[in-house]
């Protein structure tokens, strides 16, 4: 395939990827909002948030069916505009009821489109033998920074949810529509076996799950917990403690667009190994911290850390057997559930001790990627795509 077509689809891939982000961070920046108008208090309100990690971690699996069915590029247009519109929904409902279920569709499709992209993000990388994943989950933190700020600007500005996420879902959806169009035509031969709707992941996608629900886990807590640690621990001002969740989020997005950079040089081992030593320093930095500025420090050599660990699980997942979307699914289904019980997690550790020993735990599953990130190696040749593992795709391309 001629190397113009693969860059082209490269950058589409990670226009879908800012699409997919933007709503996730058009959403984050109204919670507040739809909490009022559904009239569910802190409690109730912890209980619907986790609707769309079970509704992901339900869907998830049927992304493979479906781009077996239809192809990578039509699957992948269907399920980014089904994301992109229920961004709408869950400032509609009513109340707690609507709302969970509302957060399930929310879910749901945000989990199918999820996987698609990553397949595809995985297939492009495969024929350009080089490192992108890491840029393209950098798009997708700069489409949450992007959504984010529309998001509080509109809050700023008072405006009633509904209105803004139905524009939002307009906008994006159209934009996500054009993305799809560059993508690559993927499709099933016509021999090929059908996935399964429902599969539990494979031992291979477990195994490789388990770094990035190291990795999910040290950034959802350090996301949600930051600034309160900043606020409560070292008694900083609320504005301080906020710019450290903003410079954390910051430091993870620009870590993530540079990092294939590292993984073509050093390889995906050694990059997660050196990442899991700085994350683990900054968790220690953390906790000893005796000032706010030694704190901020270490939370962002955690971000620094576990920037690329997320996209090289999604990458080896997509080579770790035949199954790549299944093995992404299963991937995707363990970090979601980490990122559902991160913060929660941190929480109830700080009631029964501190927030000090909730980033102890922190500092230990920071650790474990620099343990654990052998297993990376089984599924790249440490770092770049095989001969091999590029021809035993089981699709091939439409032109």
């Amino acid at each position: 395939m001629p190397i113009a077509r693969l860059v082209r689809a490269r950058y589409a891939v990670a226009a879908v990827f800012c699409v997919h982000g933007a709503v996730t961070g058009s959403f984050a920046t109204r919670v507040p909002w739809i909490q009022d108008h559904a009239g569910v208090g802190a409690g109730l309100l912890g209980v619907a948030l986790a609707f769309p990690a079970i509704g992901a971690s339900v869907a998830m699996p049927l992304a493979g069916a479906i781009s077996h069915r239809f192809g990578a590029r039509n699957a992948l247009r269907g399920l980014l505009a089904l994301w992109t519109l229920a961004l709408s929904l869950p400032a509609l409902a009513p109340n707690v009821y609507a709302l969970c279920a509302a957060l399930f569709v929310f879910g749901a499709t945000a989990g199918m489109s999820d996987v698609a992209m990553n397949a595809l993000g995985v297939e492009v990388e495969n024929r350009l033998d080089r490192s992108i994943m890491s840029s393209l989950h950098g798009m997708w933190s700069v489409g949450a920074l992007l959504g984010s700020a529309g998001g509080t600007l509109a809050a700023h500005l008072g405006s009633d949810a509904r209105i803004h996420h139905l524009l939002a879902s307009a906008v994006l959806t159209v934009a996500g529509l054009v993305a799809c169009q560059g993508v690559l035509d993927l499709r099933s031969t016509p021999d090929e076996e059908p996935p399964p709707r429902f599969a539990l992941p494979p031992r291979s996608a477990v195994i490789i799950g388990a770094i990035g629900f190291c990795g999910v886990f040290a950034e959802g807590a350090s996301l949600d917990w930051s600034a309160v640690y900043l606020r409560d621990e070292l008694g900083t001002s609320a504005g301080l403690a906020a710019a450290s969740t903003t410079a954390f989020a910051l430091t993870m997005a620009v870590a993530r667009l540079v990092g294939d950079r590292g993984v073509d040089r050093f390889g995906a081992v050694r990059t997660v190994r050196v990442g899991g030593v700085l994350a683990t320093a900054g968790g220690v930095l953390v906790v000893l911290a005796p000032h706010p500025g030694a704190a901020m420090a270490g939370f962002g050599c955690i971000g620094l850390g576990i920037a690329v660990v997320v996209p090289l699980a999604f990458a080896a997942a997509g080579r770790s057997g035949k199954n790549p979307s299944l093995a992404i699914a299963g991937v995707a289904t363990i970090t979601y559930t980490s990122g559902l019980i991160a913060p929660s997690a941190i929480g109830g550790i700080a009631d029964l001790t501190s927030l000090v020993v909730s980033f102890g735990l922190v500092t230990v599953l920071a650790f474990g990627l620099v343990l654990g990130a052998g297993v990376l190696r089984g599924s790249t040749r440490d770092g770049a795509v095989s001969a091999p593992a590029r021809e035993s795709a089981p699709e091939q391309l439409q032109s």
